[in-house]
């Protein structure tokens, strides 16, 4: 494994994050995930205006963060559901928030972001269920999110890209794309780029072994909905970007989940990030790939909203 300097760099700055106040290995994901963050995203880029509300289901609520970027025309905007990461375990607003500015910002969309239900604490399907709720109510609210409900896209990272295949191959139709960058398909931990980085970067086989464990029931080690890799029908699946990174061990599940999408007559596109590590989107302060991923989500997101666009003309 070569890296880069500046990668090098990076892992030397993890390697050094001592989260405050840990009261348990649950407790050190999540805060290692939001001071990593914190450290190496970078600036954030001011949006027009963010506003944060909840969603209400029968037992619970769903809160979103609604981005609305710095460019406003006349038109009704199209729109962006995020699906974050974090090992289906950690991630919140705050994790995500400057990458969150940077698509809204590039792609003039809305973008929604969700804050699904966590394991242990509530394994699945409750993540997934959340985002299919949310996906619903952005598309039948749409007139009061002054969005177009005739495009909407959905992004996810990681463990959010696993939630995002899911969600497509349940209501796709409704969507005009989908990005998954570096997903979490699989929780066997077996493949080659495993045994490779077992112990990272950023991502070691034990942390992961414990993530899964936390996210899926005994009841629903079978259920594709939950590992991407063995979804069979791939149903409505709209347009999709996969987003990988060379030094990362999700590389060979997201490679076999993008084989069976394109078996399975998907349009896929895929894009290989030379030298980038597992959560690359995170470390835009260091790093000028961040930038030239989303440059490349935007133009994939404007291809498909293009499409839409001339079929309504």
């Amino acid at each position: 494994m070569q890296l880069t300097s500046k990668i090098n760099q990076i892992v030397d700055q993890l390697e050094k994050i001592q989260p405050f106040n840990v009261q348990n290995p649950l407790d050190a994901t999540r805060k290692y995930l939001e001071t990593m963050s914190l450290q190496l995203s970078g600036k954030k880029e001011p949006v027009a205006i963010i506003e944060e509300l909840n969603i209400s289901k029968e037992n619970h609520q769903i809160p979103i963060r609604i981005y609305r970027p710095k460019w406003k025309t006349d038109q009704k905007s199209s729109a962006i559901v995020y699906i974050h990461g974090g090992w289906f375990i950690a991630g919140s607003f705050e994790t995500h928030d400057a990458v969150v500015r940077k698509l809204a910002n590039s792609t003039g969309s809305v973008v929604i972001f969700l804050d699904y239900r966590l394991a242990p604490e509530h394994p699945f399907p409750a993540g997934l269920n959340d985002t299919i709720d949310a996906v619903r109510w952005v598309i039948e609210n749409a007139e009061n999110l002054d969005i177009d409900e005739t495009q909407i896209g959905i992004i996810g990272d990681s463990a959010g890209a696993a939630l995002s295949t899911a969600v497509s191959t349940q209501i796709g139709e409704f969507l005009k794309f989908q990005v998954l960058i570096y997903p979490a398909a699989d929780n066997q931990l077996n493949t080659e780029t495993w045994k490779t980085y077992e112990n990272g970067p950023v991502l070691n086989k034990q942390g992961g072994i414990e993530a899964w464990n936390w996210y899926l029931p005994k009841e629903e080690l079978d259920n594709p909905l939950a590992i991407p890799v063995r979804i069979k029908d791939f149903k409505e699946t709209p347009p999709t970007l996969m987003i990988f990174a060379e030094h990362d061990p999700l590389l060979d599940d997201g490679r076999q989940l993008a084989e069976n999408m394109n078996n399975a007559g998907i349009s896929l596109k895929t894009s290989f990030y030379k030298d980038m590590v597992h959560g690359f989107m995170h470390m835009g302060e260091i790093l000028e790939e961040v930038q030239l991923a989303i440059d490349e989500m935007v133009v994939f997101a404007h291809h498909n909203f293009k499409i839409v666009k001339e079929q309504q003309v």
